[in-house]
This record gives structure tokens, C-alpha cells and sequence, in this order.
């Protein structure tokens, strides 16, 4: 990463745990209190005051962004809230956490007029300023049972400075929606973590919310999965954001609920900083992206041009050109397989079976290039011998039914039961360890998560098991391949979906997961980044999916692997899927514009550098901009429809740099810190800069 000057990354990055290691030790701000004030917890970034109710005020950086809002509030079953408790004390202690170092914590009690008694546990940790941990208790002290519908944390409305606000969410919605939007009048998203439907669900548990000068995160930061809500939504004064569990239970006197252990976050510039802050606490405790092996950051062919009809006369007539352009992962996609479920060869088009699946392989590797098969654990179809033979492998509901996976119109499996597993775990090893293939590509939607599992003969402790086991189910496929081949490649696509971060450990690589734009390309792996870094791996997913059909330009400037499904020579006769305009055949003017992309992407390798998401803030500054920085150089990638005026390079270090257009070829002159602006810069849709410090070349 180049140099930044101190003050300025203390503006940029406040709530980002990846640079609180370069920050002084700071006095803590001082919060504006109010005689209303009856306690205050609060680090150098982050403080948060309760009133006499027990309601509580953020403040970032000393400056109010809340007011005093019900934040902790019990959820009744007839629609009420307990949300009042008068103040009855503050213990604050000192604490040593071997994960997260030492921090201080903040207990404060209330009372409510019905007898609940409320306990919130704030805790904050020197290396992450900025972030607050807070769990709930609520103990029943009055004589009767109550009818609770669930719990609410972090419940805060923030009001409108004048430019409005963005969002991010990062759990799954079935309908795939951006996961970065403006709040536009009337905005309103559950954002539910458990099923948005029979196979969609899941995901990263943040939500935020944020203003052109400050941001507000809130999620959980549990070690498994859990299936809360984090709500958001526009008011007409500005908007809204919490952490809620609807899960019913009735509390007997003298019982207490606990809520999961939520956080607050506040930061500058977009969701970034708060996504990297939470998965570096989230590393600290256990669960971080792995170290992937080189070949992850390989340009990406798949055979999936040629649709489930495929013939192996196709996919290997096409090698020699896809070894030609510089592509070295060849993917065999869907259609090898009998069924989902089986998971058997078909002989139509492997008639030796297994035999000439190997065969197939060793032509793969003959050329010089890397195998992948597609795979979709999990989903049994209608007809398949293991549904039958093996039913005790699927996931019940409690009224004992099976849950779909819609795509494919198959069943889930369970993937909490060990049999489910051991299947798994042994065709895995079978693909890797015996057919040859260097990696995995695991496909589907219903990869993210399940829902709760009722199956008797999986004798779970609790439903929730199967939901929980979804991650351990994964890191048990992950550490299958790699014991095969140390450097196997598993790349997991929840079709559309928002990905489940708990399965981010057993996850060499995360494509943009079919995109239906290419905004979605490039602020899923902003996403993508602020979470793995350049530990991992992020794809752009076939570039045949993104705006106009051959949209590298997203890819290769946000630093994603490039991906596509072309055809050569020619395109199959019958599609079954919609085709983009002009078909996936690589013609004569096509090829030119891929080996163009692909020599750049190869020249400088992107992926492989440090993406700096907090320079500029993907909602409010214009054009959208994401920057790199590699080897002393810093690439920037402007995108617009249209783009005439100047453009401000931030980030640049001391000394002169060159600046170049890496498209186009051509020179732009030079900048420093103090002069970074180019006065009059134009473009269409996009604009790739390399920065060279010295004015090297």
C-alpha cells in the first residue's frame, strides 16, 4: 500500500479495523452531553450516552448523528414493545480478550414499570475503535409468564443532511437485487438473514446506512450463522436501522433472554470501512478468508457457452484458442452429470464413464490448462437413486415436508447430518484425487444457507443445526479438495445471492455470481474486498453477463479475476438460454477487443494488488471510482455514462507521478499530492489510469 499522511487516513478510514493498527494513540473524544445523560461508553471514535430511559445517542467523533432513540427493546406477541427501563446503574471494568486484545466494558441496568429488568453489555477493544460490541439481556422479574415475539438491538434513525443517503445490506433477497442502493423515498428492506425463500437465504450479517459525511453499521458478530433481520428504511426526516430477532418464545418468570452479540459501527465514506472493520474483528476471532493458491488469479474459461448439450468434441475443439488468448481455467459446467443428486457420469457423452473422464482431463491439461467441474452439492432431483435410496439425507420442515431448490427443481439435503457429508466429501476426493480436476466450482443459490431442519433421523439438538452446519459442511468440502491436491481452487457461486460469510473459510474464490449489471460486477467486489482482501479471490463472473456483453473494463479495474463463456468456431445451433447480442461465438472484432483486455489484465495483474476502497465513496462521489495500488503504482478506474470535467486522483504519495492511460495508450501528463486533479478528462462508460510514481515507466 503506497503512503498515505496520517491525518489524512484518519479521515478516511475512522471505522476501518484494517488500518487501527496504524493510528496514534489518541485522547478519546469527548461526547456533547445533555443533562439528560445518565451514562457514557465511548472510544476515540465511537460514543454512545443513555438517558434516564435507557435510550441511547451515537456520536462519531464527538458529534451527534442520533438522537436519544428506544435502541434495546423487548418485542411483545401482541404487536407491543417494552422499551422503557429506568436507569439504575453503570459498572464499567477493564477486560482482556485473548482475540481481540485489551478493550473496556460498559454494563448498564434498567428497569422497566412491568418488572423487566434490562442488563446492556457494551464492550469496546482499543485495536478497534470506531466499533462497539453490545448484547441484551432481559430477565422477567414480575410474577407471570410474558409472550415475547423476539428482541430488537442498535435500533437508530439518523437524520437527512441534505444529499440524502446510500446502503448496503448484505443479506440475501430473492429477487437479487443491488446490494448497494440509494435510500429513495420510500425505501424499506427487512433484510431478513434467515429464507427469503426455499432456497435463498443467508449472507453477510451488516447492514449500513451512511451520508455523504458519516456512516452507520450494525449486524452480529455471533461465530455462526444466526437468523436475525437488519431492517432499513427512508423516513421522512431520514432514515432508519436496526438488528432484530422475531423468534417467539415465552419468557417464565425468572428466565432471561440473551440477545446474539450485535455491534455498532460508525465510519467516514462509504460501507467499505465498516465491512472491513467487522471482518477484520471477525478474523480475530477465528473466521478470515484463506491464503488461496496462485492459479485462483488465472483468467477463466467455461465451457457453459455450449449449455448442458454439450459435446466433448466442443469444449476440447475450443482449447487451443482459449490457450491462444492467455486463458488457463478451463470449466466444464453443467451437463456432465446424469442427474443432481447422483452425481453419475453421462455416458451419452463420456460412453467409457469415468475412463474417459480422466482421458478428458489429461487433454485439458495437455494444453497446458487447468480443469474445473461444476458441481452442485446439496440438491437431489426427482429420480435420482440417492433420494430414494438415501432419503434420510434430505431437509424436513416441521411438518415433515422437503424443501425445493427451484432452479433445478430439486430437493435440499441436509447438510447438518453427517451421511450428507460423507457423500459429499467422498466425490470430492473422487473429482480431485482420481478424475484429475484442479478445482471445484459449487453452483447454486441454495448454497448460502438452509433453513432449520426437522428431519427425526438426523436427531438434531435443535433445528437451527442444519443452518449452522451450512459453513462446516463447506470447510469439510474445501479441506477434501485440498487434501486431494494442496492446490486446488474452490470457488463457491450462490447464484445472485448476497454471500454467507461464515462459509467465506472454505472458499478459494467468489465470482460475481451471475450479475445482472455491471454496477452489481463492480460493488460485489468492492464487497468482496472490503471482506477477503487480497487473501482471496474475487471473478467477475462470465463477461457475457455485464452491460453490453464485453464489459473487462469493470472487471479488470476493480481488480477481478476476468472470466467468459465464449464459443469458437461457432456458436451452438439451438440455445436453450438467452444469448447476448451477436451470440457468444468469438468473432474476428470480438477477438481483438478480448486479447486487448486480456493482455492488460495479464500485464498487470490487479487482483494481486491492494484495493484501496476508502479513497472515494461509491454513492456519493462522482464518477464512480475504485483504486489499486501495486508495485508503487496506482491504477484508477472512473466509470460513467458520460464523463467531461475533471477528475481528482486521491491517495497519491509524495513526489511526481506519471499518469497514463492504460486502454488507450496514451499520456496524461503528471500530478502530485497537491496538484492531483486532471482539469479536463472525458470518457464513455469507463477509464483505466496507471499512476507511476517518478514518472517511471
Amino acid at each position: 500500500m503506497l503512503p498515505i499522511r496520517r491525518r489524512t487516513l484518519l479521515k478516511l478510514v475512522s471505522g476501518s479495523a484494517a488500518y487501527a493498527a496504524a493510528l496514534p494513540l489518541v485522547q478519546a473524544a469527548s461526547p456533547t452531553t445533555t443533562d439528560a445523560t445518565r451514562a457514557v461508553a465511548h472510544d476515540s471514535l465511537l460514543s454512545i450516552e443513555f438517558d434516564a430511559r435507557l435510550h441511547s445517542r451515537i456520536s462519531a467523533r464527538g458529534e451527534a448523528i442520533t438522537g436519544f432513540d428506544a435502541s434495546e427493546s423487548l418485542l411483545l406477541a401482541d404487536g407491543g414493545t417494552i422499551d422503557d427501563f429506568a436507569f439504575v446503574d453503570e459498572r464499567i471494568a477493564r477486560v482482556r480478550d485473548d482475540r481481540h486484545g485489551p478493550g473496556r466494558r460498559h454494563t448498564l441496568r434498567g428497569r422497566s414499570a412491568g418488572g423487566i429488568e434490562k442488563t446492556v453489555v457494551l464492550t469496546f477493544q482499543e485495536r478497534h475503535p470506531g466499533m462497539a460490541v453490545l448484547q441484551t439481556r432481559f430477565r422477567n422479574g414480575g410474577d407471570a409468564p410474558l409472550e415475547i415475539a423476539g428482541w430488537r438491538n442498535a435500533a437508530h434513525a439518523m437524520a437527512d443532511a441534505g444529499d440524502g443517503f446510500w446502503s448496503f445490506s448484505g443479506a440475501t433477497h430473492t429477487d437479487r437485487r443491488d446490494w448497494v442502493q440509494p435510500l429513495v423515498d420510500g425505501f424499506e428492506q427487512r433484510n431478513t438473514l434467515a429464507m427469503d425463500s426455499s432456497d435463498y437465504g443467508g449472507g453477510t450479517p451488516v447492514a449500513n446506512i451512511w451520508r455523504r459525511d458519516v456512516g452507520l453499521a450494525v449486524g452480529h458478530v455471533e461465530p455462526k450463522p444466526r437468523l436475525l433481520d437488519l431492517p432499513v428504511a427512508r423516513t421522512a426526516g431520514g432514515a432508519t436501522i436496526a438488528v432484530e430477532n422475531t423468534r417467539a418464545m415465552t419468557l417464565a418468570p425468572g428466565d432471561t433472554l440473551a440477545s446474539d452479540r450485535c455491534f455498532i459501527n460508525v465510519h467516514s465514506g462509504d460501507y467499505f470501512a465498516a465491512l472491513q472493520h467487522y471482518s477484520q474483528w471477525m478474523a480475530d476471532a477465528g473466521i478470515a478468508a484463506p491464503e488461496v493458491p496462485a492459479s485462483a488469479f488465472a483468467p477463466i474459461w467455461c465451457a457453459w457457452g455450449y449449455e448442458r448439450d454439450f459435446t466433448t468434441e466442443q469444449v476440447l475443439g475450443t482449447l487451443p484458442k482459449v490457450k491462444e488468448l492467455g486463458f488457463e481455467w478451463v470449466v466444464l459446467d453443467d451437463g456432465w452429470q446424469t442427474n443432481e443428486g447422483d452425481w453419475q457420469i453421462d455416458t451419452r457423452k463420456f460412453p467409457r464413464g469415468e475412463d474417459d473422464m480422466r482421458a478428458f482431463v489429461q487433454a485439458i491439461r495437455a494444453q497446458g490448462l487447468r480443469p474445473r467441474l461444476w458441481l452442485a452439492p446439496l440438491a437431489a432431483d426427482p429420480g435420482s437413486e440417492v433420494l430414494y435410496r438415501q432419503t434420510d439425507m434430505l431437509l424436513l420442515d416441521a411438518d415433515g415436508a422437503s424443501q425445493n431448490v427451484t432452479w433445478w427443481n430439486a430437493f435440499t439435503q441436509c447438510p447438518g447430518y453427517q451421511p450428507t457429508v460423507d457423500f459429499y466429501v467422498a466425490l470430492v476426493k473422487k473429482i480431485i484425487g482420481d478424475w484429475g480436476f484442479e478445482g471445484l466450482k459449487l453452483d447454486g443459490q441454495h448454497l448460502n444457507a438452509v433453513a432449520p431442519c426437522y428431519n427425526p433421523a438426523h436427531n438434531h439438538a435443535d433445528p437451527m443445526d442444519s443452518c449452522e452446519a451450512v459453513a462446516t459442511f463447506w470447510q469439510a468440502i474445501h479441506d477434501a479438495a485440498h487434501e486431494a491436491n494442496p492446490d486446488a481452487v474452490v470457488e463457491l457461486c450462490p447464484c445472485g445471492t448476497a454471500f454467507a460469510f461464515h462459509n467465506m473459510p472454505a472458499t478459494d474464490q467468489y465470482p460475481s455470481s451471475d450479475p445482472l449489471s455491471s454496477w452489481q460486477v463492480r460493488h460485489k467486489g468492492k464487497t468482496i474486498k472490503a471482506l477477503i482482501g487480497k487473501r482471496g479471490s474475487y471473478a467477475g463472473d462470465h463477461v457475457e453477463l455485464a452491460d453490453g456483453g464485453a464489459d473487462f473494463a469493470s472487471s479488470v479495474g476493480i481488480g477481478a479475476v476476468i472470466s467468459t463463456k465464449f464459443t469458437w468456431p461457432h456458436d451452438i445451433p439451438d440455445p436453450k438460454l438467452d444469448m447476448p447480442p451477436g451470440g457468444l461465438v468469438l468473432d474476428a472484432e470480438k477477438e481483438a477487443l478480448w486479447r486487448k483486455w486480456i493482455d492488460l489484465y495479464r500485464d498487470h495483474m490487479l487482483p494481486r494488488g491492494d484495493y484501496l476502497g476508502t479513497l472515494y465513496d461509491i454513492g456519493f462521489d462522482k464518477p464512480e471510482t475504485h483504486v489499486i495500488g501495486k508495485d508503487g503504482a496506482l491504477y484508477y478506474a472512473f466509470y460513467a455514462e458520460r464523463w467531461d470535467g475533471p477528475l481528482q486522483l486521491r491517495g497519491l504519495g509524495r513526489g511526481r507521478y506519471r499518469v497514463r492511460d492504460l486502454f488507450n495508450g496514451t499520456e496524461l501528463g503528471m500530478v502530485d499530492a497537491r496538484s492531483n486533479t486532471l482539469p479536463a478528462a472525458a470518457f464513455d462508460t469507463f477509464l483505466l489510469l496507471q499512476a507511476t510514481p517518478g514518472g517511471a515507466a
